[in-house]
C-alpha cells in the first residue's frame, strides 16, 4: 500500500510539473455539497501531502464541528487531480476531510468512499454512475434582480431550438473544449426545456469519480459565466413558470473484472434480474430517498404533476419506473442501466450516490419486485387512477421527505454513525432547522392570498 501511494504521489507531482501548476486548490465539500478550498502553492507540496490542509470546520459549513472542536485536515487524493482549464496554473485536487488522524465520518466524500469500499471488500462490485446537470444562465439587473441572460430566449418551446443554442455558442463550446482538455469525453450540448436552461453531457465513471466532477463541473460552470457577467444556478426550480433543474443519475453495477450486472440482452428492457431487484429498492426506499436527492425547501417546488409543456415541468412526481418514458422517477433509457430522475440540481453528489446505492443494494439483498413496467404518461394520469395502482407520489414538502428519511434503517446504516450519533440525525436536525426558518418567512404570495381576506 505504501508503495502504491508513493508512486500515486510521485506521478502527481510529475503531471503537476509538466502542467506548470503553480497552485492547487485543495477542495472538500459541506453537507449542502457547498465547495470549500485553500489556495497551496507547488512550493508547499509536500507539506500538503505529508499533513494535509487545515481548516476551522465549523467555520466552513455544515460539517459536524463546533467552535471547540479540533481543525479539520482535508487529505488530498491525487487520483483526482484536475487542472483548471479556464485557468492555467492552477488544479483542483478533491479531499478526504480527518479530524485526530482518522477520516471525518460527517463529511460527504468519506461517507461515499466507506460504502464503495465496503462494496468491493465485501461483494467484488463496482458502482459506476453517470450525472446529467441542468442549469440556467441568468443576469442581473441594475436593481439587482435577475432576468435570462439570453433576453431573446422566449419561445414558448426552447428545448433544442438552434437559434437558443447558437447564441449561448461562446460559453457552451467553451464548456464543451474544457471537459474534452479534462479527458472527460462530452458528447452531447444542448439548449434544456426551459428558457435560459442548458445541459453539457460526459461520459460516466465510477461512482466517487463523477460524483468529484460533479462537484468540479458546477464550480466550473459558476466561474465560467461570473467571467462572462452572467449567473449560473442549478436551483431546481429558479422561476417558479420556468422548468426546474434537474441532476439525473445513471447507476450501473459491475464486477471488478468489468462484467456488467444489469446487463441481460434477452429482457424486454435489457436487464438482468439483478437490475431489476436493484429498482425494486429503488422504489422501495423512494420517498425515504427524496431526503437526501431532493435536499431543499426548493427542490419540492419543483416536483409536480401537471402536462410536461415548456416553462411547465418534466421532474417525477411518482415513484414508478419505466423503459424510454420520461414521466417515471426511474427511466430506463437502454439495456444495462437504471437512470434517476428525481435528483435535483441542489444534490449532493456523494449523499445522493451513496443513498442510491444503498437503497439499491436492499432491493438486490431482499430480491424486491419493483412491479410492473408503466407505460403510460404519468403527468396525464388521474391521480386517483395512479394511486389505484399502488404508485406512491414523492413527499410534498422537505420536512415531510426528511421525517421518511430519519425512519429509514437501510439510508441510516448506509450514511453511518459519528460521534454525535447517526450521521441521519445530524442531517435530519439541519434540514429541519432550513424548513423552519423558510417555513417562519412571510412570503409576497400569502401577503396577496390573505391580506384583506377575513
Amino acid at each position: 500500500m505504501g508503495d502504491a501511494q508513493g508512486d500515486a504521489r510521485g506521478d502527481l507531482r510529475e503531471r503537476a510539473e509538466a502542467d506548470g501548476i503553480e497552485f492547487f486548490l485543495a477542495l472538500f465539500v459541506d453537507l449542502h455539497g457547498k465547495p470549500c478550498a485553500k489556495a497551496i502553492p507547488f512550493s508547499s507540496f509536500d507539506l500538503l501531502m505529508d499533513g494535509g490542509a487545515g481548516f476551522a470546520g465549523y467555520a466552513a459549513g455544515d460539517l459536524g464541528q463546533s467552535p471547540a472542536d479540533p481543525d479539520i485536515l482535508v487529505v488530498p487524493d491525487p487520483a483526482s487531480y484536475t487542472p483548471l482549464p479556464w485557468k492555467p496554473g492552477v488544479a483542483v485536487l478533491h479531499c478526504d476531510p480527518h479530524v485526530d488522524g482518522r477520516p471525518w465520518p460527517y463529511a460527504p466524500r468519506v461517507i461515499l468512499r466507506r460504502q464503495l469500499d465496503e462494496l468491493a471488500e465485501q461483494r467484488g462490485w463496482v458502482f459506476k454512475t453517470g450525472t446529467e446537470l441542468e442549469y440556467s444562465l441568468l443576469r442581473r439587473r441594475d436593481d439587482g434582480t435577475l432576468e435570462i441572460a439570453d433576453r431573446d430566449d422566449t419561445a414558448d418551446k426552447p428545448c433544442y431550438e438552434v437559434k437558443g443554442l447558437t447564441r449561448m455558442w461562446d460559453h457552451l463550446s467553451s464548456v464543451s473544449r474544457n471537459l474534452n482538455t479534462l479527458g472527460w469525453g462530452n458528447y452531447a450540448n444542448d439548449h434544456e426545456d426551459g428558457n435560459g436552461q442548458f445541459e453539457n453531457n460526459w461520459h460516466y465513471s465510477d461512482a466517487l469519480t463523477t460524483a468529484d466532477r460533479t462537484i468540479f463541473f458546477r464550480y466550473m460552470i459558476h466561474m465560467m459565466a461570473h467571467d462572462a457577467g452572467m449567473v449560473a444556478t442549478f436551483m431546481p426550480k429558479p422561476f417558479s413558470d420556468v422548468t426546474g433543474n434537474g441532476l439525473h443519475v445513471h447507476q450501473s453495477l459491475w464486477t471488478q473484472d468489468g462484467r456488467a450486472l444489469f446487463d441481460d440482452e434477452g429482457d424486454a428492457l435489457g436487464l438482468s434480474p439483478t437490475a431489476y431487484h436493484y429498482l425494486g429498492g429503488l422504489i422501495e426506499h423512494g420517498r425515504a430517498v427524496a431526503g437526501i436527492i431532493c435536499p431543499t425547501v426548493n427542490s419540492y417546488k419543483r416536483i409536480g404533476v401537471g402536462a410536461p409543456t415548456s416553462g411547465s415541468t418534466w421532474a417525477p412526481a411518482y415513484v414508478a419506473y419505466g423503459g424510454n418514458n420520461r414521466s417515471v422517477m426511474l427511466r430506463v433509457p437502454e439495456g444495462g442501466r437504471v437512470e434517476h430522475r428525481g435528483v435535483d440540481g441542489s444534490a449532493n453528489p456523494y449523499l445522493a450516490a451513496t443513498a442510491l446505492l444503498a437503497a439499491g443494494l436492499d432491493g438486490i439483498d431482499r430480491e424486491l419486485d419493483p412491479g410492473s413496467v408503466t407505460d403510460d404518461n404519468l403527468f396525464a394520469l388521474p391521480p386517483a387512477e395512479v394511486r389505484a395502482r399502488g404508485i406512491k407520489h414523492l413527499p410534498k414538502t422537505l420536512d415531510r421527505a426528511v421525517e421518511e428519511l430519519v425512519a429509514d434503517d437501510v439510508l441510516r446504516a448506509a450514511l453511518g454513525k459519528t460521534p454525535g450519533g447517526d450521521f441521519v440525525d445530524y442531517y435530519a436536525a439541519v434540514k429541519q432547522q432550513e424548513f423552519d426558518e423558510y417555513h417562519a418567512t412571510v412570503s409576497d404570495w400569502e401577503v396577496r392570498r390573505y391580506l384583506t381576506q377575513a
